[in-house]
């Protein structure tokens, strides 16, 4: 015989339910770039999910009312950088509503496709954009992987508790 669980007290699904569920949920970050018509923009992504292999896809999620939506909608590309637990800095000027996100301290270049490839990344991908699902407040980006790089050094970038976080030992 097993024991029943405590349940505790159970809360009615909310954004905060949500938001509170998910701070539990440690997840990689990403920072997202593309070039828009005033120059390039970019935002940090925990929402980074690779679909399929064959073809190679990816998805991410975008909010609606994001400053990099507008440029996000329009894009062909985008590029798609994994981070490392040194660059906790970097996540946070990107995911910082207002900040200068390409100028200095971020190093960063015009890479394939016109696309923003950041610099001393674990892993970039430039990506060609195949759909853009609405999903609430939300859209849901699919896009195929045209070509990348892998080879960063070191450990990646964590979310979780609301922190960026590196891996424990």
């Amino acid at each position: 015989m097993t024991a029943t669980p405590d349940l505790g007290t159970p809360q009615l699904a909310s954004p905060d339910l949500l938001r509170n569920t998910f701070r539990r949920h440690a997840a990689g970050v990403a920072v997202i770039t593309a070039t828009g018509a005033s120059g390039p923009v970019g935002f940090t992504a925990t929402s980074l999910t690779s679909v399929s292999a064959e073809p190679p896809l990816v998805s991410f999620g975008i909010g609606v009312g994001a400053s990099s939506w507008p440029a996000i909608a329009e894009a062909d590309h985008v590029g798609v950088h994994i981070l490392g637990e040194h660059q906790d800095e970097l996540a946070a000027t990107f995911a910082r509503s207002g900040a200068d996100r390409f100028g200095a301290p971020t190093a960063w270049r015009e890479g394939p496709e016109g696309v923003p490839v950041l610099d001393d990344v674990l892993a970039w991908l430039v990506c060609r954009i195949v759909g853009r699902v609405p999903a609430g407040d939300h859209r849901i980006v699919l896009a195929e992987v045209v070509l990348g790089d892998p080879s960063g050094a070191g450990r990646p970038l964590l979310y979780h508790q609301g922190r960026f976080n590196g891996l424990r030992d």
